[in-house]
């Protein structure tokens, strides 16, 4: 009686190579979910995210002389003048402002 206790207690028995193969699986059966949700957060987050700041920085960089433009806090004007860091921006009749190339959030397309 006890002999089936003591027999059911102990290690498995291990044949030729059969523990690494079941351990690289058991490994590998771990390590798949973590490899699917890194997959699911690259295509659905990070790479969205780096494509619309690289368009962002193109953007910035062909900036010219009478694009119309939209600062991120909502001001709606015309480029009159261009400077490596800066902007002068026309937004009413002899109404004009310096602004950072970083706070221009997009270029117009409309007619407003």
């Amino acid at each position: 009686m006890f002999n089936d206790i003591a027999y059911a207690m102990g290690a498995r028995p291990q044949g030729a190579g059969g523990a690494q193969t079941d351990g690289a699986a058991a490994m590998f059966q771990s390590i798949l979910p973590l490899i699917i949700i890194f997959a699911i957060f690259y295509f659905l987050l990070i790479r969205p995210q780096q494509k619309r700041a690289k368009d962002l920085k193109q953007m910035l960089g062909n900036l010219k002389k009478g694009d119309k433009v939209i600062t991120t806090g909502g001001i709606y004007g015309v480029i009159e003048e261009v400077y490596p860091t800066k902007l002068v921006l026309k937004i009413a009749e002899n109404v004009r402002i310096k602004v950072s190339r970083n706070a221009i959030a997009g270029i117009r397309t409309d007619d407003e």
